[in-house]
């Protein structure tokens, strides 16, 4: 017997029906002797239309109210897989994030998991039962509700099999496991078998959508293997991935798959004083905007200034940009400007820190294609370049191609 905890998207719930064929599957692991706990998001469309309701109402209202919002479409979901497992006779419990003691700071609407007490959900898995828990949610130590952010879900599955010490976390989704790249994108992509946490976090890291980053660094963090299975899989007998860490795998591949995301943005600060905590003004006023930013480069010294260029995620464009060009003003900075019209690419693989000249070959593959690379930035197992956007689909293919990715 194993303790399972299983994670069920907003398409795999998005109707009674399909909650009634995921019941039915929880039930096959519950009739098999494992412990499950399951944890579900809201069903497809309903965050989008309590978001309307929100909009509608009072738009730029206090996010702790939009909080108390947004977790009802959880709630539902919950509640009526509950039922349905009752039905079908499955004896379940049904967990708010709140119930679940999943507390969190109070960082509304993008929340962190900072503990959870298992006790009750403990003493309720001893008594037999299967356990579905709101996902993307938690209280904070006031007792007030927040929300974790996008793909707050996947966030509260991993942390639960960690809280639980599960032997797997699997994550139930509209595709079959991780591929060498979007097979939308790239018809030839590959299905990968096994993986290594490491690679995977790289991989969400730079845009692949399979898995939440933040979902990915709590299991990297505490080493819980991931399995990534599709809800429509009826009989349980498809293809999955699973992300487990590298001592677990056999083969180590140069590289793994490609990455892409379009959701960034340039912004660059020319002529600033080239002097002790330049960059930790400029970065800490985006900061402090609450604002991420990924890929960093600074120019060398010429006559005591120097250029510093940055990307942010694109939804956060016109404030940084505004944010920098007013820094600049005060600098006394040449030039500020941006552009949100350019597209990061990125291979990863574990096999990159033993094998030279990858980054030869992933550049020489683009400049025969007429690519030209704004930005580049590297780790053991992984290099990134940005391109204008409209490069984009063009380099995915001739990286996947160049790496010979489409070879069983």
């Amino acid at each position: 017997m194993s303790l399972i905890v299983q994670k069920y998207g907003g398409t795999s719930v998005g109707s009674p029906e399909r909650i009634q064929a995921v019941a039915k599957r929880i039930k096959r692991w519950s009739d098999k002797g494992h412990e499950v706990v399951v944890v579900v998001s809201a069903m497809s469309g309903e965050t989008n239309r309590l978001t309307g309701l929100i909009n509608a109402t009072y738009a730029t209202g206090t996010a702790r109210e939009k909080d108390v919002i947004l977790s009802t479409g959880e709630q539902v979901t919950i509640g009526l897989l509950s039922l349905a497992l009752r039905k079908i006779g499955c004896a379940a419990r049904s967990y708010t994030g709140g119930q679940a003691c999943i507390t969190t700071d109070s960082a509304y609407g993008k929340a962190r998991i900072s503990g959870i007490d298992e006790a009750n959900m403990q003493a309720d898995l001893a008594l037999g039962k299967v356990l579905v828990v709101a996902g993307f949610q938690g209280i904070d130590v006031g007792g007030n509700i927040t929300t974790l952010g996008r793909g707050g879900s996947d966030t509260t599955a991993i942390a639960l099999a960690v809280a639980l010490n599960a032997d797997e976390c699997q994550i139930y989704t509209d595709v079959d496991g991780v591929y060498t790249t979007d097979p939308r994108m790239v018809s030839s992509a590959r299905h990968i078998p096994i993986m290594g946490l490491e690679e995977m976090l790289e991989m969400a890291s730079q845009g692949s959508k399979v898995l939440q980053i933040r979902a990915v660094e709590f299991a990297y963090k505490y080493n819980m293997p991931i399995r990534v299975l599709s809800s429509f899989d009826e009989g349980d007998t498809g293809k999955s991935t699973l992300v487990t860490s590298e001592e677990e795998i056999m083969e180590e591949v140069l590289v793994r798959g490609v990455a892409f995301n379009r959701d960034e943005a340039q912004l660059t600060i020319e002529g600033v004083p080239d002097q002790p905590g330049v960059a930790y003004k400029i970065l800490g006023m985006i900061a402090d905007a609450n604002i991420e930013v990924d890929m960093i480069v600074q120019n060398a010294s010429s006559a005591g200034f120097t250029d510093f260029t940055f990307t942010v995620h694109r939804n956060d464009y016109d404030q940084a940009k505004q944010i920098l060009c007013d820094l600049g003003e005060e600098m006394g900075a040449k030039v500020c400007r941006g552009d949100d019209k350019i597209a990061k690419v990125s291979i990863v693989g574990g096999g990159m820190r033993s094998h030279a000249g990858v980054a030869s070959t992933m550049f020489e593959a683009l400049a025969k294609e007429g690519i030209n690379i704004r930005m580049i930035s590297t780790s053991e197992i992984k290099v990134s370049v940005v391109m204008d956007e409209k490069y984009l689909e063009l380099a995915v293919r001739t990286l996947h191609e160049a790496f010979e990715l489409d070879r069983v």
